[in-house]
């Protein structure tokens, strides 16, 4: 039984930690996980390349590829957190082109974290 109650309680804090060390963000229709150690998850798909530069004392910029996504097409994400006591976040996403001559296509998403 006491066996049973460690086991229980080690899974329990697990959880909890893996929460507290996690950051969740809505930016448009994207939902962007990002955890301390490891590759942020897209919509559930976790980036192929990632790379984090820091703006300021706190601010963030994060540039992240996806490649190939579950569409089959190519992601460029760069998300940015601006120095300074600002709540602004936002999202900038391009889809790679597979040719030169295809249009860019390119959108920016307000963000906003949510519970996670």
């Amino acid at each position: 039984m006491k066996n049973c109650i460690l086991i229980l309680a080690a899974l329990i804090s697990t959880n909890v930690m893996a929460k507290v060390n996690s950051v969740t963000s809505q930016c448009g229709n994207f939902t962007l996980v990002a955890k301390v150690g490891e590759l942020t998850t897209v919509n559930g798909e976790t980036v192929t390349s990632q790379k984090i530069t820091e703006i300021g004392k706190n601010g963030l910029r994060v540039q992240m590829t996806l490649m190939p996504a579950r569409d089959g097409n190519m992601y460029g994400f760069e998300y940015i957190r601006p120095d300074g006591d600002s709540k602004r976040r936002w999202l900038n996403v391009e889809l790679i082109r597979t040719n030169m001559d295809q249009p860019r296509i390119i959108g920016s998403f307000d963000c906003k974290n949510t519970a996670g």
